[in-house]
């Protein structure tokens, strides 16, 4: 028997608790979303997880960046597969991070500890990007509670992150850390995190 899993809730009191899980955004929030795995079959489950988050995205929005094998960050293992989906959902932020954690169940992830292998992750990296705003307002929502923060707090410290990021979305920006070119050319200068991109997803 399935154990089903808990829908992440905004805290009592945040501003944010209009948006509850299960309800609806009075309007589609555009999302970027990470997508990673190191074991199994990495590119079987890059696959399979885009499929499942095409069913949460508004039809005709969903965009997938290039593969890209990273080596594992903080952790150790076998290589990972990387992408960043984006789409428009009418989810709240906390209701599409309930979402991301059931298909990861689904793909059996388990979080032994911190930056364990896994079988695919799935992370929130922007929520609510409006690609026409002004300054940071393009790269959406700033949310910092005991459930969620977005953007996502090691997005701006991530090849495997900002790569596919900034082929989805050159011109974007994280908002808090700066424009996504930029940083992306900055950890491309470090030359300490090995990336290779790969084939279209």
């Amino acid at each position: 028997m399935t154990t089903p899993v808990p829908t992440p809730s905004a805290p009592e009191g945040h501003p944010g608790r209009a948006v509850a899980p299960g309800a609806t955004a009075p309007a589609a929030a555009r999302v970027f979303v990470g997508i990673g795995a190191n074991l199994g079959d990495p590119r079987a489950a890059l696959d399979a997880a885009q499929l499942a988050l095409r069913a949460l995205a508004r039809k005709g929005s969903f965009r997938a960046s290039s593969l890209y094998r990273t080596a594992p960050i903080d952790a150790t293992g076998p290589d990972f597969l990387n992408a960043v989906a984006a789409f428009d959902t009418v989810l709240s932020p906390y209701a599409l991070l309930g979402e991301l954690h059931a298909i990861e169940e689904r793909f059996g992830r388990l979080r032994p500890y911190r930056n364990a292998p896994r079988t695919l992750d799935l992370d929130l990296l922007l929520y609510g990007v409006d690609p026409a705003a002004a300054g940071e307002a393009r790269g959406g929502l700033r949310l910092h509670d005991t459930v969620l923060e977005v953007p996502h707090p090691r997005a701006h410290v991530r090849a495997f992150v900002l790569e596919p990021l900034a082929e989805l979305w050159p011109e974007g920006v994280v908002p808090g850390r700066g424009p996504v070119a930029a940083l992306r050319d900055a950890l491309r200068a470090a030359g300490d995190q090995r990336i290779e991109r790969l084939a279209p997803a």
